[in-house]
């Protein structure tokens, strides 16, 4: 749905149109905003940088946790003060009439992914160039991310119905893309340099359920529009391949071998978010977990530098001293590499708000510094244990330190994992792959020298 005030006048005859955007949320809303940069870029808009410039100002936002909701209300206020023409879209553009008593100066109000509806709106209040020039638009779309790596979104929406998300409510069921057109976006990033691509879902091991795993050809070749072909035709591009948001669904652990044979990145982010049988049950997780430990140290048994993140909630619920304690024994068990961790939100409009045994802040936020302080030791051995390794690692930038680069080896994500401090004699450009001898390590980061 989208909701439309009053137009404000057009800008001045021959000025080129700038239009500011402010990007709120996770990766998956991350690729939505470079989807909607592309198209206005495509009609001859351009993006300026900072509020002043802009012409009108779009907030892509985030509705998943109340204060997700909280921060988008602020940077819609704080775009509104700055520039006072504001255009909204993202998930919390679902609950248009929350935005607009919060900020009845909005332009307009769209939705997630309602890309037509953006264009529609951003037309109706600032006229599009007469000559847009659609040659200025490489093949491979605009993006936010450096040139070197980029988000692959897979599909939108999910089937799930966890009790403490409303993602569902926001974004919708499950929605896959056919699988050819997703490794052509994917082939065409990597003729424009892009080194890593980070693949992104609401529930990746669930690509093309909703399509019946239909098949489909690329380069001549069947692919069937499911998790492990899709990964097969990744890992034939030569370049870095990281799986986000993977349930542990049985059929996960065919993606391993290509991982030991080097084809797909040896990295797993996979959303636990508890370990306590009672906790899940709560939670209405999908996928059962009672053989996840078991199925862990398989996977590292094939894949020695296998890197597992992951993200829990503590303070859920019902969640008993037992429970948390089942939860810390998981991780040290399980020895998981990188992990986030939340204290329980009563969101709205999630169903869990009705049940019964809310815990109290106090005992919430106990329980998240203990559960850190754990990860933080995990996280210290497995950290301590790549010291004297030769790692291959990829180059994001210079540091602020002469002669130090920042750079990520195979087990960190850009953004949410650690980094790796790198000495170099020589310079090096974002993006350069190179063999790297690990000298030092803390609880989250990798210091290193080229080799």
């Amino acid at each position: 749905m989208t909701t439309t005030l009053d137009r404000p006048a057009p800008i001045k005859p021959n000025a080129i149109p700038k239009v500011g955007i402010v990007s709120l949320g996770c990766p998956k809303a991350l690729v939505d905003s470079e989807r909607i940069v592309t198209r206005l870029r495509a009609e001859g808009y351009q993006i300026s940088p900072d509020y002043s410039g802009a012409d009108l100002v779009l907030v892509n936002t985030c509705g998943f946790l109340d204060s997700a909701r909280e921060e988008s209300l602020d940077a819609i206020g704080e775009a509104i003060e700055a520039n006072g023409k504001v255009i909204v879209t993202g998930c919390l553009g679902a609950e248009p009439d929350v935005i607009e008593k919060a900020h009845p100066k909005v332009l307009a109000v769209t939705g997630p992914h309602q890309y037509e509806q953006v264009m529609d709106a951003v037309h109706t209040h600032l006229t599009p160039p007469h000559n847009p020039h659609t040659d200025l638009v490489p093949e491979s779309g605009l993006r936010l991310t450096p040139r070197h790596y980029a988000y692959l979104k897979i599909s939108e929406g999910c089937n799930n119905r966890c009790s403490f998300c409303i993602i569902p409510k926001l974004r919708g069921d499950l929605v896959s893309r056919p699988i050819h057109h997703v490794l052509i976006e994917a082939e065409q990033l990597v003729k424009a340099g892009v080194q890593e691509l980070l693949v992104i879902s609401q529930d990746t091991s669930a690509y093309g359920l909703d399509l019946k795993y239909a098949p489909q050809t690329w380069k001549g070749e069947p692919y069937e529009t499911r998790f492990l072909d899709l990964a097969r035709g990744l890992g034939s591009l030569g370049v870095w391949t990281r799986m986000h948001y993977v349930y542990p669904y049985p059929h996960v652990d065919k993606v391993i071998p290509l991982m030991a044979e080097g084809l797909i990145t040896p990295y797993l982010d996979i959303p636990f978010q508890h370990a306590s049988a009672n906790v899940l049950k709560a939670m209405k997780r999908p996928a059962k977990q009672d053989r996840v430990l078991e199925r862990i140290q398989q996977w590292r048994r094939d894949v020695p530098d296998l890197a597992i993140r992951s993200t829990f909630i503590v303070g859920f619920p019902g969640e008993t001293d037992e429970d948390f304690e089942v939860l810390l024994d998981f991780i040290r068990e399980a020895k998981i590499d990188r992990a986030g961790c939340f204290k329980y939100e009563n969101v709205a409009h999630a169903d869990s708000r009705d049940l019964p045994d809310h815990l109290p802040e106090a005992v919430k936020e106990e329980r998240w510094h203990r559960f850190m302080e754990t990860q933080a030791e995990i996280s210290a051995a497995r950290a301590a244990a790549q010291i004297g390794t030769t790692q291959d690692v990829i180059i994001d930038g210079p540091s602020d330190e002469t002669g130090e680069y920042l750079a990520r080896s195979k087990a960190d994500a850009p953004e949410i994992d650690g980094v790796v401090y790198l000495k170099s004699d020589t310079p090096l450009s974002p993006g350069k792959i190179v063999s790297a001898n690990i000298t030092d390590a803390d609880a989250y980061d990798l210091y290193g020298q080229v080799l």
